[in-house]
């Protein structure tokens, strides 16, 4: 029961976020085709992802009860592929090819380099 509270708690908290910064974004984008909100989401997500699992790998701070509230909480609320899906099909469907490649592949390459970096700087940083 108490990983469910945990998981809840992480989740509405990052969900909330999740809506914060995708509206502050839109308000900057809004005449824009591509989904800024929703990358500017994704590549955070995934370099938060980054420095938590770098630290948790050199440092004895991330509890198990931790990990559910961060990653399975927080960051599950907090990221947003479900809608990246959704909106790479919307493009795919008004025939906006070339900005859902674009998206896809920034989105894709952006995540992963930006894990990478975080896993990389967060082991420097420990140690």
């Amino acid at each position: 029961m108490k990983a469910i509270l945990l998981v809840a708690i992480g989740g509405a908290l990052g969900s909330v976020s999740r809506f914060g910064l995708g509206s502050l974004v839109l308000q900057h984008t809004l005449d824009w085709k591509f989904p800024a909100g929703t990358f500017a989401v994704n590549v955070l997500g995934c370099l938060v992802a980054g420095l938590l699992a770098g630290l948790g790998q050199h440092c004895d701070f991330l509890t198990a009860e931790v990990r559910i509230f961060l990653f399975t909480g927080f960051l599950g609320g907090f990221t947003t592929f479900s809608a990246f899906g959704v909106e790479t099909v919307a493009l795919l469907e008004r025939g906006d090819f070339a900005v859902a490649a674009l998206y896809v592949a920034s989105s894709v390459v952006g995540g992963i380099a930006a894990l990478w970096a975080a896993l990389n700087l967060a082991g420097m940083a420990a140690g």
